[in-house]
């Protein structure tokens, strides 16, 4: 595994760097610039910067207002307000016209840490993924953030990403034969016992837990499902059928995110042992944040044992 950068902070690097290449390219941050790292886009672009101060409902209108003049709006504010108060005006104003806005939720999940429960947003994934039309994605390396901001930037139509505040590994980068395509999961690590499907940041824990299972003689396949919506159920498909057992892994509540997304699709199609790992639906608490996520399981040695339930479950 490589240098530690919160995907945050590739996610703002990547916006500046692309901004002479993509003069549509307008940005919107919701008085959070330096949390969001949208910071670097103001500093090489103020001129295509819009502060739009705690308003996050105005900031999605008037980003969609600008979708309609053909400039390509990214928005942004932590997950919990992006994803949580604008959610009607995403809803009714990016998506039912499916307009070219891309919503980013930064500071998703448990491990804001210290922040608390009220800005712990678990429920991102549900809420966005709910919305017909809407792309769905949350990149688990600073490597997969800087690949994702371009394939948004060239894919057309409403999507919302979440980016995390801590600082993670790289690891997409070391993998043979890796590419970012949206709506396409990755394979990072082959196995034929069961198979870890994971998102963000629990795409480092899985990988860590297959070296446990390893330990124990379990061969884990991992997956790192980048896009939650579209599903790429040709690989889920694919995994179910030459492994017989799925565990999915998110910093999320296990209601209605990649876990229902999988399980959804397997018990239509082809039914397997699936169990779901992530916040068993109840809020976060303040704290440090490897203390929060170590305090509600989310961990590789959780991943782990979860994996173990689910090669049980086959016989």
């Amino acid at each position: 595994m490589g240098e530690k950068i919160a995907t945050r902070q590739a996610y703002g690097k990547k916006l500046a760097a692309l901004a002479e290449k993509y003069p549509e390219l307008v940005v919107f941050d919701a008085d959070l610039a330096g949390a969001t790292m949208t910071k670097f886009f103001k500093d090489a672009c103020p001129e295509r910067f819009f502060d739009m101060g705690i308003a996050e409902a105005d900031m999605v209108g008037v980003a969609a207002g600008m979708a309609t003049c053909g400039y390509k709006p990214f928005v942004n504010s932590f997950a919990m307000f992006s994803a949580g108060r604008a959610w009607e005006q995403v809803r009714n104003s990016v998506a039912y016209p499916h307009l070219n806005v891309k919503v980013v939720g930064s500071h998703g999940g448990l491990s804001v840490g210290e922040d608390g429960a009220t800005h712990q947003c678990i429920e991102d994934f549900a809420l966005m993924r709910v919305i017909p039309g809407m792309t769905v994605l949350c990149p688990c390396d600073g490597n997969e953030m800087e690949l994702a901001v371009e394939a948004l930037l060239n894919y057309d139509g409403p999507a919302y990403m979440r980016l995390g505040r801590l600082a993670v590994e790289t690891v997409t980068d070391t993998i043979p034969g890796y590419k970012f395509e949206l709506g396409k999961g990755a394979t990072l690590r082959d196995g034929t016992d069961v198979t870890i499907i994971a998102v963000g940041m629990n795409v480092q824990m899985a990988l860590k837990a297959a070296e446990l299972l390893a330990a124990d003689g379990i061969s884990a396949r991992v997956i790192d499902m980048h896009t939650i919506k579209p599903l790429d159920t040709e690989l889920v498909l694919k995994a179910a059928k030459e492994t017989g057992a799925i565990v999915t892994t998110e910093e999320a509540n296990v209601l209605g995110g990649l876990g229902a997304a999988v399980a959804e699709y397997l018990a239509e199609t082809y039914p397997v042992p699936v169990v779901r790992h992530g916040v068993e639906d109840e809020f976060g608490r303040s704290g440090k944040a490897p203390l929060v996520l170590e305090a509600y399981g989310i961990t590789p040695e959780a991943i782990a044992e979860k994996a173990k339930k689910a090669v049980a479950m086959k016989h």
